[in-house]
């Protein structure tokens, strides 16, 4: 292979990292070879080239071995080199290439340089060591060693390549990028030499849809645009560079969703909190009922709500009673409640020892209650020491609990869920059926397939990404991007992150749904927020990550991360062209198929927007209807 000279008068560095780790081997090996080093993107005479070097080359200009020939070279294809998985299109053998393959030659170095009209696609992908690679291959169907971006910095390259490029994703590989010119003139010479119109663009996408392997799939890697642009209407004109603003589909795995154009979010509005909601019976009229649920809302959403006034309020936020209820009617319903919750305790405390040998499912759900309620905020005068009524409470109802809903029954974490509205209502009946309405909200976090927590874990990356890329990419490059140290957060809303008397006030903000539903996402990306100078820049790796996570509790000022998530509320619905995975994570985009909306929440999202709309930053405490 050539080496490159040095010459400052045609050398031009555009872009270069450090902590980016060359793997020899990521599959085979038993010992994982590592080279660290640094990437680059540079211009030689003119011409575009993406590089890597070992550290040890860090004065030199030039890598050594060229992923590139000129014509008239030879050289041998290095069967030495098992990158540890099939090449791109490795299933693709009926298409013919017209270009020459790029050959390697084994120099016992590894460096390489790669010119960008070379550069065919690039691939996030995994192997046996969990960690997150890029993997990048030429136009001949030949790929690098993959690359461990180890401080991050992967959106930063991927932003500087598309000074040259135009990276789009496969229309059936969510963690795979294309790679084409901007030059559309390039684009028309693709397409007459594929003769991709020569069937009919309309047959032409048939067959790719039903048999995309079969189907000239090798042209479709160059010139993936054709794909979207076939499907779309008549009239509606192809245009390779607006191509890149399509969105994106949600990646199998989450951590790396390229965003071509990122997301431009203004600034992050001023937002303060209320005084806590005090004299109830304001909000009644004659006969008891609420007369303005929507101001109910928006007071507890702001401001909390006075100790004196929680008992009464959370029935109403949990379910328990409807807003439209009389007081009447409230005592009829506690009434029915009653009856209903001792005749589900009979139940199970009817069962004898006897029976209950034979029911091994009960028989697990109370050894777990029992455990469980043994530990659950024991620090707290209303479960401290022994013998305490309290726990008794506490076991009673979550034993209770399983036979209303036995098909769930009991989950490590329900207990902590329990105790706050136990210590609140201070009453066994009323803290069973407010648990019900809590479970409402959050059964899907308890059941075995864990697919409501994964597709938590992945919204929260969703917003992660377009608020703080720079974070994401951190937590990424250090086999954190799939935020599992948050699971805990998710699954029982921040319990064991708060104090105890935090944690009222945070629930029942929550359980108002202002300004969203998943508002507790928010939070959760308020507290990373709030983290991000303990975590860009520092060494922490996966396991260091987890700690500091972990020991933020009982250390977060519950107060700025509730007026933090807000604000990032705000900011997100005041961009105007805020990614459609993010609004729907949000609940401001809605299928026109769908309808069983909540016009509530429907009419709530349309004033919110035409508030972002009137300038939000003027007014720092919006309204929520």
């Amino acid at each position: 292979m050539e080496q490159m000279e040095q010459n400052s008068e045609d050398f031009k560095l555009i872009f270069e990292k450090d902590g980016v780790n060359l793997h020899t081997n990521a599959k085979r090996s038993n010992q994982d070879t590592a080279i660290p080093g640094f990437i680059r993107i540079v211009e030689r005479a003119g011409i575009p080239a993406l590089e890597w070097s070992p550290l040890e080359d860090k004065g030199r200009c030039a890598p050594a071995v060229l992923y590139s020939k000129k014509d008239g070279e030879g050289g041998e294809e290095d069967t030495n080199f098992d990158p540890g998985y099939e090449p791109d299109w490795a299933v693709i053998s009926n298409v013919k290439k017209e270009r020459e393959q790029v050959l390697v030659k084994d120099s016992g170095q590894w460096a390489f340089s790669l010119p960008l009209s070379e550069l065919h696609s690039i691939r996030r992908t995994r192997f046996s060591l969990g960690r997150n690679f890029l993997v990048l291959t030429s136009r001949g169907g030949h790929p690098l060693p993959p690359l461990h971006f180890h401080r991050g910095g992967t959106r930063e390259l991927l932003g500087a390549l598309q000074r040259y490029i135009v990276l789009d994703q496969s229309p059936v590989d969510g963690r795979l990028y294309l790679a084409y010119p901007h030059d559309s003139g390039a684009l028309s010479q693709s397409f007459d030499k594929l003769q991709l119109f020569d069937d009919g663009g309309a047959d032409l996408v048939s067959r790719f849809i039903h048999d995309p392997y079969a189907t000239t799939f090798g042209g479709f890697s160059k010139v993936t645009n054709f794909f979207r642009a076939a499907i779309r209407p008549p009239d509606a004109p192809f245009n390779a560079r607006s191509a890149q603003n399509l969105p994106f589909q949600p990646d199998d795995e989450p951590g790396f969703e390229l965003i071509t154009c990122g997301v431009a979010l203004g600034p992050k509005p001023e937002v303060t909190r209320g005084t806590p909601l005090d004299k109830w019976e304001e909000f009644l009229d004659a006969e008891g009922r609420v007369k303005n649920p929507d101001r109910v809302r928006e007071l507890v959403f702001r401001g909390g709500i006075k100790p004196s006034q929680r008992k009464e309020v959370w029935k109403f936020l949990l379910g328990f009673y409807p807003w439209s209820s009389t007081a009447q009617e409230r005592q009829d319903i506690i009434r029915v409640k009653t009856d209903e919750y001792f005749r589900m305790k009979v139940q199970w405390k009817s069962v004898s020892e006897e029976q209950e040998m034979r029911n091994s499912l009960l028989r697990g759900y109370r050894n777990l209650i029992e455990r469980d309620v043994n530990r659950t905020d024991r620090h707290n005068t209303f479960f401290s020491g022994n013998d305490n009524p309290g726990l008794t409470l506490l076991h009673d109802v979550l034993m209770t609990y399983c036979m209303y809903n036995f098909d769930l029954g009991y989950v490590q974490g329900m207990s902590d869920l329990l105790a706050p509205i136990l210590f609140v209502t201070q009453n066994e009946v009323e803290s069973f059926w407010c648990l019900t309405g809590f479970m409402e909200l959050l059964h899907q976090n308890f059941e075995e397939s864990q697919e409501a927590m994964k597709q938590q874990l992945n919204q929260l990356s969703i917003l992660l990404k377009a608020l703080d890329p720079e974070l994401f990419d951190f937590l990424d490059s250090q086999d954190s991007g799939s935020l599992c140290f948050c699971f805990r957060w998710l699954l029982i809303w921040f319990k064991r992150e708060f104090s105890f008397e935090d944690i009222l006030i945070l629930w029942e903000a929550l359980w108002t749904r202002l300004p969203c539903e998943n508002f507790h996402l928010l939070i959760a990306c308020s507290i990373l927020e709030s983290q991000r100078g303990e975590l860009i820049g520092s060494d922490h790796d996966f396991n260091t990550i987890l700690k500091h996570i972990n020991e933020l509790t009982m250390k977060l000022d519950l107060l700025e991360i509730i007026q933090r998530a807000e604000g990032i509320y705000l900011q997100m619905i005041q961009c105007k062209e805020l990614p459609q995975t993010v609004q729907q994570v949000l609940g401001l985009y809605v299928s026109s198929s769908s309808e069983d909306d909540s016009p509530d929440n429907s009419e709530t999202q349309r004033l919110l927007l035409s508030q972002s709309q009137a300038g939000a930053t003027a007014a720092p405490v919006p309204t929520y209807p």
